[in-house]
C-alpha cells in the first residue's frame, strides 16, 4: 500500500510539473511579442518563462532519467504545434461585423505565430541539447556535482535558444532590426539568462528532494 501511495505521489507531482512546463511555453509564445528592458538589455517578456521550463526539465531528467524527460519535450513541442494551428486559424477567421477589434487582434496574434515558429525550431533543438549534455554530464560525474551539471546545461543550451530564436522570431519584424542589432540584444540577454540560471540552482536542489522523495535522494 505504501509502495502504490509513492508511485500515485511520484505520478502527480511529475503531472504538476508538466502543467507547469506547458503553461510556461504557451504563456512565454503568446505574450513575448512585447519587448521590455531588464538592467538595461531589451528582451522580450517570455524571458520570464523560459528559465523555468529548463529549471523543470534539469529537475525532471536527474530524477527521472532522459526518456521520460523526453516525454516533456515531445509534449511541448506538440502544444507549441496546437498553438499555432489555432493561432492561425484564429487570426486567417474573417470576423463578425459586430467585432471591431480585429484589426488589433490580428496584428497581436500574427507575431506571435512568428514567436511561436521561432520558439518551435529553438525549443526543440535546445532542449534536446540540454538533455543530452545534462544526461553526459550525470554519468561522467557519477550522479554528482549536481550545481555544475543544471548550469553547464543550461548556460550552453539557452546560448542555443537565444540564438535561434531571436533571429527567426525578431529579424526584421522592423527595419531597424537587423542582424547586427539582433547579435547586440543576444549577448546580453544571454548573460542574463546565465545569471538567472545560476540563481535559480538551489530551486534546482529543492525541486530534484521534492520529486525524489521517497524515491531516491539527489546527487550532492
Amino acid at each position: 500500500m505504501k509502495s502504490l501511495r509513492t508511485h500515485e505521489s511520484i505520478d502527480y507531482k511529475m503531472q504538476l510539473l508538466l502543467a507547469t512546463f506547458i503553461s510556461c511555453l504557451l504563456l512565454g509564445n503568446l505574450l513575448g511579442s512585447k519587448r521590455i528592458e531588464i538592467f538595461g538589455i531589451v528582451t522580450s517578456v517570455g524571458f520570464f518563462e523560459y528559465p523555468l521550463a529548463f529549471l523543470i526539465t534539469d529537475i525532471v531528467v536527474e530524477v527521472k532519467g532522459k526518456e521520460a524527460t523526453k516525454i516533456f519535450v515531445n509534449a511541448g513541442f506538440l502544444s507549441l504545434c496546437i498553438a499555432f494551428f489555432f493561432v492561425s486559424l484564429s487570426t486567417g477567421l474573417s470576423p463578425s461585423s459586430t467585432y471591431y477589434d480585429n484589426e488589433a487582434y490580428t496584428s497581436v496574434f500574427s507575431n506571435s505565430l512568428r514567436l511561436i515558429a521561432g520558439s518551435l525550431t529553438a525549443f526543440f533543438i535546445s532542449q534536446r541539447y540540454d538533455i543530452w549534455v545534462f544526461s553526459f554530464l550525470k554519468h561522467k560525474t557519477k550522479d554528482r556535482y549536481l550545481w555544475f551539471r543544471t548550469n553547464i546545461s543550461t548556460i550552453v543550451s539557452q546560448l542555443i535558444d537565444s540564438i535561434i530564436f531571436m533571429f527567426l522570431a525578431f529579424y526584421r519584424v522592423t527595419p531597424e532590426v537587423n542582424a547586427v542589432y539582433i547579435l547586440r540584444m543576444i549577448l546580453p540577454l544571454w548573460i542574463l539568462k546565465v545569471g538567472f540560471s545560476l540563481l535559480d540552482t538551489p530551486l534546482v536542489y529543492l525541486g530534484v528532494r521534492w520529486l525524489a522523495s521517497e524515491n531516491e535522494k539527489p546527487g550532492p
